[in-house]
């Protein structure tokens, strides 16, 4: 004589495909929120590191032209623990690095280098050219040239309200600084902003430890 099945066996699941379907995705629904949930409460993912501002208006602008034009596609702007990785683009990224970035834009695909660290390692004017023309300082580059950012203006009309819509999300913008925001682009062109956005990236961590080395007693 048989024993009797339990209607919750795994031979049970396996022979009826709607109960497997759905047990697979109550157990995969947990499995992530147990693991993504406590990430919304932890200050290492909710709080900016030391030195971490939010971005001026003029980066703020630079960075949604970055976003406009696709440089996400072919950059990450996320260094990893691996040695090889921080040893060519200095200290690993952190979650509090990106708490003023909506959205992130660490990305995964490198057809060009990870960018997380780029700020400060060439000069403006080896940033426009690059963005004119790539081939002139990379022979080797397959990067799209951008020269229609040289000479188009920046709109100054919205960049109040997008201020606005990321002091929704938590960055802290005052109302001064929203206030002054289309004066700051006045004559600006986009090329000017995607610069000053590239030419800020990771400076705040780099300049951080160099203060952190210099405030350090000397060793005997």
């Amino acid at each position: 004589m048989s024993e009797k099945q339990s209607f919750f066996s795994h031979e049970t699941l396996e022979k009826n495909i709607g109960w497997l379907i759905i047990c697979t995705i109550l157990v995969v629904s947990i499995a992530g929120l147990v693991q993504i949930v406590p990430l919304f409460f932890q200050h290492s993912t909710t709080k900016p590191d030391v030195g971490i501002k939010p971005y001026s208006p003029l980066r703020l602008m630079g960075r949604d032209i970055y976003i406009r034009e696709g440089c996400v596609g072919c950059h990450s702007q996320q260094v990893r623990t691996l040695q090889a990785e921080t040893e060519r683009y200095g200290h690993f990224s952190t979650a509090g690095e990106s708490v003023y970035d909506h959205p992130f834009l660490w990305g995964s695909k490198r057809t060009g280098p990870d960018l997380a660290r780029v700020g400060g390692r060439y000069s403006d004017d080896w940033q426009r050219i690059h963005l004119r023309n790539p081939r002139d300082v990379v022979p080797e580059s397959v990067m799209p040239s951008y020269p229609w950012l040289e000479k188009a203006q920046l709109p100054t009309n919205d960049v109040q309200a997008r201020m606005r819509a990321l002091v929704r999300l938590g960055v802290p913008y005052t109302e001064a600084e929203i206030a002054k925001a289309p004066e700051e682009l006045k004559g600006k062109s986009e090329e000017d902003a995607l610069v000053a956005y590239l030419q800020e990236l990771g400076t705040n961590r780099r300049n951080v430890r160099v203060d952190a080395a210099a405030a350090a007693p000397a060793k005997e």
